[in-house]
């Protein structure tokens, strides 16, 4: 037996020749790389839900897909989640569709800046992961029902067609009956025809309560049509959206639009 080396066959020599193998002296210690936020940009239009990869390549390949304003053709092109990436001109978006629907309290603004103090984005804040942005507004003292989403295509149903929304609303007087119909024909503020659905007195209530129904997605409407008639608006609560309401829905609290929800909104 050669002196200082263990001999082949025996349980020493084994064990010596197990140890050698795991031993690695030359191998350089593993070095973390970077994480990056980039995405392929078939990945991305595939995560939006238009199309497979394979699908999105040959739709990259025919120039039906611009990144920032500028058509992209190259395959395995990678985006920031901050790019602006449109599809045949309609900007997409690779995070799941939300829906949540919002029963404000007063004393939040509606707008996504941090900077505003208390916000109704503070208070859908573990809603979803997804980047949601509310439809229209209501004034910080305003209360009711706000919808957030972060599908554009939902968002321009309200914004371009309208979709009805009624108030409950207080003012600091009785509504006269004549105000009421002057409302209903549609009263003109600067140059603008402000049209209303339906507007009447709150069933059961005082006269000072109106119930009104239209289609404009800011409440700032609500404040300009009473002022013009010589009225002060002391509380504006939105009861309706569409087919929604406040059902099982406490002030402060959300929820998530249900698939019949959606459907319903897809035939307004």
């Amino acid at each position: 037996m050669q002196k200082g080396k263990p001999e082949k066959g025996t349980r020493r020599g084994n064990d010596f020749r197990k140890n050698q193998a795991k031993r690695k002296p030359h191998q350089k210690p593993k070095v973390e790389k970077p994480q990056s936020n980039q995405i392929r940009l078939n990945k991305y239009i595939a995560n939006s839900g238009l199309c497979s990869r394979r699908e999105a390549d040959m739709y990259i390949q025919v120039g039906s897909v611009t990144v920032n304003g500028k058509i992209i053709n190259e395959m395995g092109y990678k985006v920031n989640p901050t790019d602006e990436v449109r599809f045949e001109g309609q900007r997409i978006n690779p995070e799941p569709k939300a829906y949540v629907l919002l029963n404000k309290p007063k004393g939040f603004a509606t707008t996504t800046s941090a900077s505003k103090g208390n916000t109704v984005m503070d208070l859908v804040a573990n809603a979803t992961k997804s980047s949601i942005e509310p439809i229209g507004r209501l004034g910080r003292n305003a209360t009711g029902l706000l919808l957030f989403t972060n599908d554009d295509e939902f968002m321009r149903k309200f914004t371009k067609k309208g979709v009805s929304r009624l108030f409950h609303i207080e003012l600091d007087k009785n509504v006269k009956p004549a105000d009421l119909q002057k409302i209903r024909e549609g009263i003109k503020i600067g140059d603008k025809t402000i049209e209303i659905e339906e507007v009447s007195h709150v069933k059961n209530a005082s006269k000072k309560e109106v119930g009104l129904k239209l289609k404009h997605i800011g409440n700032k409407v609500i404040r300009d049509l009473f002022t013009h008639l010589g009225y002060d608006v002391v509380k504006v609560d939105c009861v309706t959206i569409a087919h929604l309401t406040k059902k099982d829905l406490p002030r402060g609290r959300w929820r998530h639009l249900t698939e019949q929800e959606l459907n319903t909104f897809k035939m307004i």
